[in-house]
């Protein structure tokens, strides 16, 4: 008699308990990663490539189920779909019609994306898992070029630890008062429509006036934005709540951790424009980067990771059967969406094997906009670009044109592209 195999489950981890509870089609919690190759994408081994990945990142071959108190991640046996892209990016991940899995692959022409769902990982977890993906398919399409090939694929990633459980801080668990954010103000596009414009921008360049600035690369960038924000919204509706960016930030670089599940936080910076001058672009400046230092410290980050934690780790709030929980969630999360005018997501530098190099043109990140913060930017850098993006639902580009047209006031050279949503770059000339 055949035995039957053991169905494999596993908690969520701190930040993805609340992705299932409150995403839907207007608001999906879903980020992309996509590369730019120099030829067009074979679909038949892109497919074989994803599989073999999900081989070695099992953590990623697994589906969202519903418990009596919260959901969980459970073992998904089916294979994953890759198909041509035919719609905006970010989209809400549909199980039903993704076999389940909580990320997506597509392509088009040259370019392949990875959709991933906040509740499976984050990004500096997901591009392990793309590169992987890019890796498997280029020794697929180019196997002669390939014969030596120093990867391991035998090891196989699991660590799936709740590293917010492992490193907070119960004693540090108060959440500080804030107020509500200044929301940009503005026709909509059409329901679910998204409009992108990536800004390739001279890294070197970039790097030479920030280190005259004394200033990281996004700290600049942030004082570049809130500068757009308030120059072509803020002041056009008369604004009189704080502009607040809210910049997620990589744990790991605080504390030990392997996990490939989610392990970030934020920081917020609250730009209160009716008591500073931000006519001035050095006052701007100097906000960003006292409040990034005061901020950036371990001591600052445990603090806001452990408030978020002890939420999550309250005995009445697991106990609260799933169906309310959803309800409270929803609510809870609608109040805080009000306290960010928009995301600011650097990724940072992409790396590559050198091996892989030739065959690579350019990588992207794009965050989903939503009903509040109607703008979401990301960057991510790759060789001597860094890539910029803005992904809107708003009609008007203001923001993005005052954010560009700035950079390029400094020297910086960008060079740009859209998916000509609603609007063509002449409008940003």
């Amino acid at each position: 008699m055949k035995e039957d195999k053991k169905v494999v489950w596993r908690k969520l981890d701190n930040s993805a308990k609340l992705f299932p509870s409150v995403s839907n089609k207007r608001f999906s919690t879903v980020f992309r990663i996509s590369v730019l190759l120099k030829e067009k994408i074979e679909p038949f081994a892109l497919q074989m490539a994803v599989n073999q990945a999900l081989e070695k990142f099992v953590s990623f071959k697994v589906k969202l189920r519903k418990g009596l108190f919260w959901y969980f991640l459970e073992e998904n046996e089916q294979i994953p779909v890759v198909e041509e892209e035919h719609n905006y990016p970010c989209k809400y991940i549909d199980p039903v019609n993704n076999n389940g899995y909580l990320f997506k692959v597509t392509y088009f022409e040259n370019k392949i994306n990875l959709d991933v769902f906040h509740t499976l990982t984050d990004g500096n977890t997901a591009i392990r898992f793309f590169k992987s993906i890019v890796y498997n398919y280029l020794e697929a399409t180019h196997a002669d070029n390939f014969e030596v090939n120093r990867r391991d694929k035998s090891v196989v990633i699991n660590d799936t630890e709740d590293s917010y459980l492992k490193n907070y801080n119960k004693h540090l668990g108060s959440r500080e008062k804030s107020r509500t954010a200044y929301v940009l103000k503005g026709k909509k596009l059409p329901l679910f429509a998204i409009g992108v414009i990536h800004g390739y921008i001279d890294l070197p360049k970039l790097k030479e006036v920030c280190k005259e600035k004394d200033v990281t690369i996004t700290g600049y960038l942030t004082a570049v934005l809130i500068r757009a924000i308030y120059e072509e919204n803020y002041k056009k509706h008369n604004g009189k709540k704080p502009i607040r960016i809210c910049i997620p930030i990589n744990l790991k670089k605080y504390f030990a951790s392997t996990t490939m599940s989610n392990f970030f936080s934020y920081i917020t910076l609250e730009a209160d424009v009716q008591k500073d001058d931000f006519d001035n672009f050095d006052n701007i400046l100097d906000f960003v980067k006292n409040n990034l230092k005061k901020q950036l410290n371990e001591d600052k980050v445990t603090k806001t990771m452990s408030a978020n934690v002890k939420w999550g780790n309250n005995i009445f709030v697991k106990l609260i059967p799933l169906f309310l929980k959803n309800m409270l969630l929803k609510i809870s999360y609608m109040i805080i969406r009000r306290y960010t005018t928009t995301t600011l997501s650097n990724l940072g530098r992409i790396s590559v094997l050198p091996e892989y190099k030739d065959y690579i043109d350019k990588f992207l990140l794009l965050l989903a906009p939503e009903p509040v913060e109607k703008i979401k930017c990301s960057a991510c850098s790759y060789e001597d670009k860094l890539i910029f993006t803005f992904t809107s639902i708003l009609e008007d580009i203001s923001i993005e044109k005052g954010f560009f047209k700035y950079l390029e006031a400094q020297g910086i050279f960008v060079e740009l592209e859209s998916n000509e949503v609603h609007y063509d770059l002449s409008k940003i000339d």
